[in-house]
């Protein structure tokens, strides 16, 4: 029942995230080291810490990534989607337990940066749906096989457990058998008891004979003497 009822919740789950795929991506501002820049949003729902280790290792794949405290910069990033000449991202992510909201500018260069209609915006756009898609594959991946191993734990500790019993009753069953041994030779024994009381009552009964004869010999002897 635990069981059943475990992967239904882990279903419904997988549900839900799958049914989070279509993000919502819009242009807004941010401030940036005290720099007010242009660019594009995603809030991804999920868990944000994982969330922002793959946006880091995709950031990876445009260039030098250099990070700190939740702001990504990749200077002369090359993103030919993009732009076909290096472009300067900027990036910072805010991460909870439960999603991560992406702030990305894209420096195009002489003050050009991607907005709304403009030039790469299309492209940009397309990046950040696909990396969340990505993401969020990445975490349904993750929570299935993690179920996945929770069952094959919960099937190997049965295993176990079924095994410890059949050593049980293995060893219950050389039990009964050493107990019936016990008790058979507690019978032959107890015959051999009775035997050897009916052998010391038949000795005890000759020796009393032996014993009045020997009494009847000693009054015989006083009795030539007074004689």
């Amino acid at each position: 029942m635990k069981i059943t009822l475990h992967i239904s919740l882990i279903c419904c789950l997988l549900v839900h995230i799958s049914s989070t795929f279509a993000q919502t991506i819009y242009t807004g501002e941010s401030t940036v080291d005290k720099t007010k820049l242009p660019g594009l949003y995603v809030t991804i729902q999920g868990d944000g810490k994982q969330i922002e280790k793959d946006w880091e290792t995709k950031l990876q794949t445009f260039g030098r990534l250099i990070s700190s405290r939740g702001t990504y910069r990749v200077t002369n990033a090359s993103i030919p989607s993009i732009s076909s000449e290096p472009i300067n991202l900027v990036s910072t992510v805010k991460s909870t337990r439960t999603s991560a909201t992406i702030f990305s500018s894209f420096d195009l260069g002489s003050g050009n940066f991607v907005t709304t209609g403009g030039t790469g915006y299309a492209a940009a756009e397309a990046l950040l749906k696909d990396f969340s898609n990505s993401t969020l594959f990445g975490q349904e991946v993750r929570l299935a096989e993690s179920s996945f191993d929770e069952a094959q734990k919960n099937h190997q500790k049965l295993v176990r457990n079924g095994e410890r019993l059949v050593r049980e009753i293995e060893q219950n069953a050389k039990e009964k058998e050493r107990l019936l041994k016990r008790i058979d030779d507690n019978a032959k024994q107890l015959e051999q008891l009775n035997k050897d009381i009916a052998a010391n009552k038949t000795d005890q009964e000759a020796a009393l004979v032996e014993l009045e004869s020997r009494k009847k010999n000693v009054e015989a002897v006083k009795a030539k003497k007074s004689n």
